[in-house]
C-alpha cells in the first residue's frame, strides 16, 4: 500500500514542502529511505520503528520504501520522523489517507513515541501556508512558533499515539490557542548610556549611527569606554517592527537559537552579536558541512560588534564587504547555493596601535610602538573595508572631571532613543512602499533625490572631497549621514551644519590610512 504525507524542510532560511511517500509491500523485510537523506534522516528508520511499536502499533515486517520528494534536494535533520511514522500508520490501515492528506507534519520522535521539538518550524509553517495548506501538526514545544503564521491551524501534539487517536476520530487535540501565546512586551535593559562618563562626541556619533543604521568604527586607547559604549547601542535603537521580528525569528529558528519557552512569542529585541576575534570566515558568513546562518546573518536587523577589529583574520574581515553593501550573503557549496539575509549595522572598535597608547601623550602613558609596527597594525583593516564604514570617530581618554558630573547632567538611553525613534519615523515615511528602511540603505538615485544640496553645501562637500581624498562611496556616505543628522534636527533640507558634522565623522580616512 502507498501513503502520501506532506512535510517541510529548510533550504537556507526558507522552508519548502517535502512529500513523504511511504510504500509497504511484500518482500524481504527492509526499511529504505531515498531522496538524498543525510545521516540524521537515515537514522530515523530506527527511531520510527521503535516509536511505532512503543506507541502500541504493530510495525510491519515487510519491505518499506520511503521517498522524500523532491529527490534532487538533500534532506537534513530529524523532522521527517513524524511524517514517515504517519505514512506507515496509513499503510497499516490505522489512519485514513483522506484524514491526513491536507496536513503538514513535522517533528522528531523519541523511542517511546513522544515528540521532540525541531529547528526551523517557522519557515516550514510559512511554506505550508504559501502552498495553501491550512493545518500543521508539530510538537507541542513548537506550536507557539508555528502559530506566528496567521491563517494556519496548529495542532500541538505530544506523542504519536495522541496523533493517531485524533485522526481516527477519538480523543481530539485542541488547536493551539493564539490568544494564550506570549506577546512582545516592553524591552528592558540593565545598562544605560548614562553609565558612560565623558565621550560626548562619540555618543553623538552613535546617536546618528542608530538613527540611520550607519556602520561605525570607534578608535581609542584602552579604557576609553569603546566596548562599554558598544554594549549600550541596543538601548537607543528603534524597536523592531513586526516584519523585522518575524525575519529574525525565522533565522534564529533555523539556527536552533530561539527558545519558544521564553516569555516572548518572537524575537523582541534587535540582535547584538559580538563574535570573538578568533572567529573563522565560515562562522561569520555561514555555511559549513550542514549549512547554517553565520554571525552576519544572526545579526540581521541588529548589530554586529567586532571588538579589537585588527585582531580578526584578514580573510574573515574581507568577507564582510559584499554583505555590507547588498544586505545578503550567498554561500556556494557543492550541494547547494544558499542565500542568507544579512542587513546588519556594523560596529567595530580598535586601538590606534598595538600597545594602544599612540596619540595619548600627556595621559601618563607613552606609546612604545615603532612607526613600522603602527603602520602594520593599522593596515590590518583594509582600505576597501574602511571605506564601507560610514562613521569613524576617536574616543579620547576620559578625564577626572567627567566622573564629577552629576547624574542629571548625563543623558539617558531613553532620552537619546526618543530622538532616534523620531528620526527613524521620518525615514519610514520617506521610504514607504519600498524595501528601504533607513538612510544608510539608500540607493544612488535616492541619494540624488533626498540629499539635494544648495550652493554653499556643494562648495563645502567639494572642498572635503578634494582635501580628504574621498572615494565616490565615501561621498555618498557623507550625504547619507548628513541626511540622518538633518532628520534628527527635523530639517527638511540638508544644511551646512549637517554636512560639517557628517564630514567630521570621516576625518580618520586621512589620518590613519
Amino acid at each position: 500500500m502507498l501513503a502520501k504525507v506532506t512535510s517541510a524542510a529548510i533550504l537556507g532560511v526558507d522552508g519548502y514542502l517535502v512529500y513523504v511517500e511511504v510504500d509497504v509491500n511484500q518482500g524481504l523485510p527492509a526499511f529504505d529511505i531515498v531522496g538524498l537523506p543525510d545521516s540524521a534522516v537515515k537514522e530515523s528508520r530506527e527511531r520510527v520503528r521503535t516509536a511505532v511499536r512503543n506507541a502500541g502499533f504493530a510495525f510491519p515486517v515487510k519491505r518499506i520504501t520511503v521517498n522524500l520528494a523532491p529527490a534532487d534536494t538533500r534532506k537534513v535533520g530529524p523532522a521527517f520522523d513524524l511524517p514517515i511514522a504517519v505514512g506507515i500508520l496509513v499503510c497499516l490501515g490505522v489512519l485514513e489517507q483522506e484524514a491526513v492528506g491536507g496536513v503538514c507534519f513535522s517533528g522528531e520522535l523519541s523511542l517511546d513515541g513522544g515528540l521532540r521539538s525541531v529547528n526551523g518550524v517557522l519557515p516550514m509553517a510559512l511554506a505550508a501556508k504559501a502552498a495553501g495548506i491550512s493545518e500543521c501538526c508539530v510538537p507541542k514545544g513548537d506550536a507557539a512558533e508555528a502559530a506566528l503564521v496567521g491563517g494556519l491551524d496548529v495542532l500541538p501534539a505530544e506523542s504519536l499515539q495522541e496523533i493517531a487517536e485524533h485522526y481516527q476520530g477519538g480523543t481530539q487535540i485542541e488547536f493551539f490557542n493564539r490568544s494564550a501565546a506570549p506577546v512582545r512586551g516592553a524591552v528592558k535593559y540593565n545598562v544605560d548610556f548614562a553609565d558612560v562618563k565623558g565621550q560626548q562626541f562619540v555618543k553623538r556619533a552613535l546617536e546618528v549611527a542608530a538613527a540611520g543604521a550607519h556602520n561605525v568604527l570607534v578608535i581609542g586607547p584602552p579604557g576609553a569606554g569603546k566596548t562599554m559604549l558598544a554594549h549600550r547601542m541596543p538601548t537607543i535603537m528603534p524597536d523592531l517592527s513586526l516584519d523585522e521580528s518575524l525575519e529574525i525569528t525565522k533565522i534564529y529558528s533555523v539556527a536552533g537559537l530561539f527558545d519558544m519557552n521564553s516569555k516572548e512569542a518572537m524575537m523582541a529585541v534587535r540582535p547584538f552579536r559580538s563574535p570573538h576575534h578568533t572567529t573563522s570566515s565560515v562562522a561569520l558568513a555561514g555555511g559549513g558541512r550542514i549549512p547554517t546562518p553565520g554571525e552576519i546573518s544572526l545579526a540581521h536587523n541588529g548589530i554586529l560588534f567586532l571588538d579589537e577589529l585588527p585582531e580578526f583574520q584578514k580573510r574573515a574581515l574581507e568577507i564582510l564587504r559584499q554583505p555590507m553593501e547588498e544586505g545578503q550573503v550567498t554561500v556556494a557549496r557543492a550541494n547547494a547555493t544558499l542565500t542568507y539575509p544579512s542587513r546588519f549595522m556594523l560596529m567595530a572598535s580598535m586601538n590606534p596601535c598595538p600597545c594602544g597608547y599612540w596619540g595619548s601623550a600627556g595621559t601618563g602613558h607613552q606609546c612604545s610602538c615603532t612607526q613600522n609596527e603602527i603602520d602594520k597594525y593599522q593596515r590590518k583593516v583594509s582600505g576597501p573595508l574602511l571605506d564601507r564604514i560610514d562613521i569613524q570617530v576617536e574616543a579620547a581618554n576620559v578625564e577626572y572631571n567627567d566622573f564629577e558630573q552629576g547624574q542629571g547632567n548625563v543623558e539617558t538611553s531613553e532620552e537619546i532613543k526618543a530622538r532616534v525613534v523620531e528620526a527613524n519615523g521620518i525615514q519610514q515615511e520617506r521610504f514607504a512602499g519600498t524595501e528601504i528602511r533607513s538612510n544608510a540603505q539608500m540607493t544612488a538615485p535616492m541619494v540624488e533625490r533626498y540629499c539635494a544640496l544648495g550652493t554653499a553645501e556643494r562648495k563645502l562637500v567639494r572642498h572635503a572631497f578634494d582635501s580628504l581624498g574621498l572615494s565616490a562611496r565615501a561621498y555618498h556616505k557623507i550625504l547619507k549621514i548628513a541626511r540622518t543628522i538633518a532628520d534628527l534636527d527635523g530639517a527638511a533640507e540638508i544644511g551646512v551644519m549637517h554636512l560639517s558634522e557628517a564630514i567630521s565623522y570621516r576625518s580618520l580616512d586621512r589620518r590613519y590610512w
